[in-house]
């Protein structure tokens, strides 16, 4: 019998395995996808929001404590647990050498909308170079790992694990942390979750997946039947507007489209649905996945023209491009007339005065509903560029509810032994909303937290056993 089973192979559960390693226990991790795709969600990541007082390294200026709390908390509209919030923030600020120990390393940010110098640590090579340096670590230390290992059920008696379960086979283990991710890539439960729109539709059909086919939700689903405390609305996601010429799943970060701030949104209807230019894209890129799933036929068309260029990352898929605005709307399918009047009152309505879009400048638009109240100039400069986007699932925030241990709860009572960490306890603190990196951040917190005490926790059953 092993002291700690870890059941997941992404960034927090790494996290966990790496912790309790180090803690002295005897650890097996069981990862559900092929060596080939292991590493769950975060080998699609690039970086980690970090709480930090004064400049490091990649790190420009500071970004303290409260000021990552507001953020949050602007981002999610209240609807998070600020103690596991503010644990979270802390524990950003001195993750990062542990993490260089076991093999990342980072680099600075690059240029563009993202403008996250000042709160992002970047991961050299990405989020697939910091899953291969923790499973590398993860074995030089002695812990024990299994691909194509998806465990379907827990054996739980009076709220402690005693065992998982793979099909017939039987895995005991002193103590266990679960962190197999949420429920994103099971498009049954999507549909279930989201149901039928007043217009007839089922919104979820249109929905594509950023991250992992093999994040189903299996054992979320097995430990609601089990008991377990739950927090989170299935609805709430991880949700950006993508590509809509992205696959199905893992089309990672390079199918988003980050031009939106620099020019205006449509629906099918050829119609502003939002104001484009809230707040900086860091903060509120992930609020548009939401946004395009609400209108009709769950798409959207990010219009730009030839002076965004430049501005913003390159998505891998190049625009739909016309000389003039009525082209490129009958380029998109739009109503011409429609799309026209659309552009055209915007393009009134903008107030141009100093644009800068690394400050929220005062080039806005006025007498016109939604406003875009940042960053606003008329689309004029040909060509012209359209971009069909699509609701991009990342993660979903429905999960366990848990303490400043991780500890899973079945009413109200902590279990001595299970624990867990990553997206399936993510919505204790993102009951909504996302801002820029704090998954990973989520992830390595609660990871690292989940870890120790389950060593602690399998210490503590030796010792029962012995005595």
């Amino acid at each position: 019998m092993v002291d700690v089973l870890v059941i997941g192979g992404g960034n927090a559960a790494l996290c966990a395995a790496l912790m309790a390693r180090e803690a002295g226990a005897s650890v097996l991790l069981l990862e559900s996808a092929p060596r080939e795709w292991r590493g769950g969600n975060s080998q699609h990541t690039r970086n980690l929001r970090c709480m930090h007082d004064a400049p490091q390294d990649v790190l420009s200026d500071a970004y303290p404590e409260e000021e990552f709390w507001q953020d949050l908390l602007k981002v999610t509209g209240g609807a998070t647990n600020e103690k596991l919030a503010r644990l979270t923030i802390r524990a950003s600020s001195s993750c990062r050498d542990w993490m260089r120990k076991h093999g990342v390393r980072f680099q600075p940010s690059l240029a563009g909308t993202l403008h996250l110098s000042r709160t992002n640590a970047f991961f050299m090579g990405g989020g697939k170079a910091l899953v291969n340096a923790y499973y590398r670590s993860a074995e030089n230390l002695g812990v024990q790992i299994r691909y194509n290992a998806p465990v379907d059920s827990l054996e739980i008696r009076d709220g402690q694990f005693v065992a998982a379960r793979i099909g017939n086979e039987r895995i005991e283990a002193k103590a266990c942390v679960l962190a197999a991710g949420g429920f994103e890539s099971n498009r049954e439960w999507l549909r279930e979750a989201w149901g039928q729109n007043e217009r007839g539709e089922w919104p979820a059909d249109n929905f594509l997946i950023r991250g992992t086919r093999f994040n189903q939700g299996v054992l979320i689903k097995h430990m609601m039947d089990q008991g377990a405390d739950i927090i989170g609305d299935p609805t709430q996601a991880h949700c950006v507007a993508i590509d809509a010429r992205a696959p199905l799943y893992d089309g990672g970060i390079v199918t988003r489209v980050d031009a939106v701030s620099l020019g205006v949104m449509l629906n099918r209807e050829a119609k502003r649905f939002y104001d484009e230019g809230e707040d900086f894209w860091p903060k509120r890129y992930a609020i548009w996945g939401r946004l395009v799933a609400l209108q009709p036929g769950q798409i959207g068309y990010c219009i730009i023209d030839s002076k965004a260029i430049g501005r913003f990352m390159p998505p891998v898929f190049p625009g739909v491009t016309a000389q003039t605005l009525p082209e490129l709307a009958r380029k998109l399918q739009l109503d011409e007339a429609v799309f026209m009047k659309t552009m055209n009152d915007y393009n009134a309505a903008c107030r141009v005065a100093t644009f800068d879009h690394t400050v929220l400048d005062d080039c806005h638009t006025e007498n016109l509903s939604p406003p875009k109240t940042h960053w606003a100039r008329p689309i004029d400069t040909a060509p012209f560029y359209g971009y069909a986007l699509r609701p991009g699932i990342t993660f979903t925030y429905l999960g366990l509810r848990i303490n400043e241990k991780a500890q899973v709860h079945f009413n109200g009572v902590p279990s001595e032994n299970l624990f867990v960490a990553g997206e399936m306890m993510a919505g204790n603190v993102l009951g909504r909303g996302y801002t820029a990196g704090v998954g990973m951040s989520i992830g390595t917190a609660f990871g690292r937290i989940a870890g120790t005490q389950a060593a602690a926790a399998a210490r503590v059953g030796s010792e029962h056993a012995a005595a």
